[in-house]
């Protein structure tokens, strides 16, 4: 074929890119990812947020009451070392 470097011949419709445009394409997809803002959907992102505070509410450790709301007894070593 006339034109095509021998050894380089067109495969199924795809022209070959010489280095330096293959380069410049590389370029410009990296940087359309690099600062592609999709559309964010805030009441999505509101309401995920919310269940997870839920289920890591429920998930806790129980809270430990306070000093008031504890009887006597409740820790063997209050009347020793006090709290």
């Amino acid at each position: 074929m006339p034109g095509i470097a021998q050894g380089h011949e067109k495969t199924e419709g795809v022209s070959l890119m010489g280095r330096g445009r293959q380069k410049a394409k590389a370029t410009k997809q990296a940087r359309e990812i690099k600062y592609y803002t999709p559309d964010t959907d805030l009441t999505a992102l509101e309401r995920e947020l919310a269940k997870t505070r839920g289920e890591r509410e429920s998930s806790s450790r129980p809270v430990r009451p306070d000093t008031e709301e504890r009887s006597s007894g409740f820790d063997p070593y209050e009347d020793k070392y006090g709290r």
